[in-house]
């Protein structure tokens, strides 16, 4: 109960909640981006973003993916002829 006070009132006092007279969720994603002390929430407060850029980011890394996969999956079935060669020969 008392972290949850004092990362409110860090978010308010270092955001923009005094402005607005209000704490909103950009003022605690900021602090636990910028605030060494609440770095660990970084994955639980992260920034909103546009839901398009998220599907625009999960493409990406999908297309990335598929060629990574197919460049493993390469190597692999080389590894794969050589102990093969390598069992024929003995």
């Amino acid at each position: 109960e008392l972290f949850v006070q004092y990362l409110a009132t860090y978010s308010y006092k270092h955001g923009r909640g005094k402005e607005k007279n209000a704490l909103t969720y950009s003022d605690l994603s900021h602090t636990a981006e910028e605030c060494e002390t609440f770095q660990f929430l970084a994955d639980i407060l992260p920034k909103k973003i546009l839901a398009s850029k998220y599907l625009k980011m999960l493409e990406k890394e999908k297309r990335d993916g598929e060629v990574g996969e197919d460049d493993e999956e390469d190597e692999e079935e080389e590894n794969e002829d050589e102990a093969v060669d390598e069992d024929v020969g003995s």
